[in-house]
């Protein structure tokens, strides 16, 4: 990683004792990269002729110093080797042949094979739901409170004991620390995260993703290792993952607090069971956090990565917290465990299996130089032998987009009516119920002081049936934790999930759109009819790829929503037939009297 470089000549910021004109190999910028603060980054311009000093710092980084003599870290893939003609690849090497993304402008001066740098932006993040528009959302960033009801945490700083440096080793890139969101269009990065989170993250902390477009795919020329190949078949419903023989699942229990620093600082520590090993290992927060930006990294253009609960600064010891975290941790391993893509990840297979701590370091560093990040996932697609034509894969996307949209509608809908419901039942409700057991109570009351001998006739089953409300009541204030909160529960998700997807169909929606200028591309023999197919090719690739997912996702909704509502329904029944059996037991007190 960028932190574990050998120290530079000269820190960004300084001159340089080497001469920029030695034999280092020069290099041209493709995009402009802007430094951030402390992070020993050099800020780059397109078009500016930089000294590579060291083209495998690793981790999607290379080491280079500008005419000025300042030296820094820039993106490996930013740049492209001049006496070469060949752009270097995540983590420093060289591709196998010379991509020109100045070709996708057709309005362009530069000629093919010239170095120029491209014209349309490098990434395509598109104004989705959960970025923009969401003051009004009354369920982002909630939390259920000691008296089971859904609030908001406004919480604005990070929590220290999940943020602290007692890591395991340095993080794997220097942009990695919270700092204050930006208002780039990029800040759609962490995609399906709660609006106002707590923590924001770096708009450069995984830059391979955030600034990757599908042009780099659609033209790239990797060679892909065997192992990581993802295989689509064609099922009864259409395109479908290759499912393992048997499931994955991880049990998530026994949080104990741990403490470091002679007690100064503590946390909270689960034991992750997978049904693969039947052996615990343990974890913290900050490594479920770990396993999520590592998952969204690797699989975000193609696969939604739903974030993790927040995080929470007040009260994360209290009881009732840890147990809603813990049961939303384990929703979240579950979603994971059961996609047949990421549970079978080599870093989702590291986190539920490692061994020892030596092997959980190694892993992680491993993990942390993976090159086939983003876009890039679609070249370990392995579809099935039809090709997919652009109109098909277009119009899949647009099914797919008015789908998610609308059905993220619904569940903002059902979320909001569920809240208000849940007031109702908490609130109003039983204090009515209380307000009618009361009143009958005190009527009964009343009803003794007539000194009439058989008062007590009526009097005490006026007191029961005042009790019975009472009671009901009761039940009530109780009752959404049995029933309401697992549906409520099960729509956080699909808002989790659902918030992911205008970003990968704003992937896929620029694919095709620069593959349809493949035409007019070769007219301007800016790309090869070869490269042009290629294209094409690609975006069938591409297509399966996103009908695998949702088919996926459509198969889980189905299960999800049939289960939970009948669920909800079953504890409904019971419920009702708990007050009716109570009503028809004070009934049974009440004679009349001739």
């Amino acid at each position: 990683s960028p932190e574990q470089r050998q120290p530079c000549p000269a820190t960004r910021g300084s001159e340089s004792s080497a001469d920029p004109g030695g034999g280092m190999a020069k290099a041209r910028v493709l995009y402009n990269f802007a430094a951030e603060p402390g992070n020993d980054e050099l800020t780059v311009k397109e078009g500016e002729i930089i000294t590579i000093a060291n083209r495998d710092v690793g981790g999607g980084w290379c080491e280079a110093t500008n005419a000025q003599g300042m030296t820094g870290l820039v993106p490996a893939d930013y740049v492209e080797m001049i006496s070469e003609s060949v752009p270097l690849a995540p983590g420093g090497k060289a591709q196998n042949a010379t991509t020109n993304l100045a070709a996708f402008d057709p309005f362009s001066s530069t000629q093919a094979g010239s170095s120029g740098g491209p014209a349309f932006g490098s990434s395509f993040t598109s104004n989705s739901n959960n970025q923009t528009n969401n003051a009004d959302d009354p369920w982002f960033n909630w939390n259920t409170s000691s008296a089971g009801t859904w609030s908001a945490n406004n919480a604005g700083a990070a929590e220290d004991d999940e943020w602290d440096d007692d890591w395991d080793e340095s993080r794997p890139s220097p942009n990695i620390l919270p700092r204050a969101e930006s208002d780039s269009a990029e800040a759609g990065l962490t995609r399906g995260a709660p609006r106002n989170s707590s923590v924001k993250m770096s708009l450069n902390r995984f830059p391979t993703f955030s600034k990757h477009g599908p042009e780099v795919y659609l033209l790239s020329k990797q060679l892909v290792k065997l192992t990581e190949k993802i295989t689509i078949h064609k099922g009864e419903i259409g395109p479908v993952w290759e499912y393992p023989t048997s499931s994955l699942s991880c049990v998530v229990a026994d949080p104990k607090k741990g403490s470091k620093l002679y007690g100064l600082k503590s946390y909270i520590e689960y034991q992750v069971t997978p049904n693969s090993t039947n052996r615990a290992v343990n974890h913290r927060y900050k490594h479920f956090d770990w396993l999520y930006e590592r998952l969204l990294i690797k699989f975000g253009s193609a696969i939604p990565i739903p974030s993790l609960p927040d995080k929470q600064v007040t009260g994360r010891f209290e009881e009732e917290f840890i147990k809603m975290r813990m049961e939303r941790l384990q929703g979240w391993m579950n979603r994971m465990c059961h996609h047949p893509v990421v549970s079978n990840s080599e870093v989702f297979q590291l986190f539920i299996t490692y061994r020892d701590e030596k092997e959980w370091k190694l892993g992680k560093r491993k993990t942390e130089k993976d090159d086939i990040v983003g876009v890039m996932v679609f070249s370990t697609v392995e579809p099935p032998a039809e090709d997919v034509g652009l109109l098909e894969a277009e119009q899949k996307v647009e099914l797919f987009s008015k789908f998610t949209k609308t059905m993220d509608d619904g569940v903002k809908e059902l979320l909001n009516v569920g809240q208000e419901h849940w007031k109702r039942c908490t609130g109003a409700l039983p204090k009515e119920y209380q307000k009618i057991g009361k009143a009958l109570q005190n009527l009964s009351q009343v009803f003794t002081t007539s000194g009439y001998e058989g008062e007590s006739i009526l009097t005490d089953p006026l007191t029961e049936a005042g009790k019975t409300y009472e009671e009901i009541a009761n039940l009530f204030a109780e009752q959404p934790k049995k029933d309401l909160h697992y549906l409520m529960e099960t729509n956080q998700e699909y808002k989790g999930l659902l918030g992911c997807f205008p970003d990968i169909i704003g992937v896929h929606k620029g694919a095709i759109e620069k593959a349809k200028e493949g035409d007019k591309l070769v007219a301007l023999n800016k790309v090869t009819a070869q490269e042009k197919n290629t294209m094409v090719n690609r975006i069938g690739t591409m297509s399966y790829t996103f009908q695998a997912e949702m088919n996926h996702f459509h198969s889980n909704r189905i299960y999800d929503y049939n289960t939970v509502m009948q669920h909800y329904l079953q504890q409904q029944v019971e419920f009702y037939e708990t007050i009716a059996a109570k009503l028809k037991q004070a009934l049974t007190h009440f004679t009349v009297q001739q």
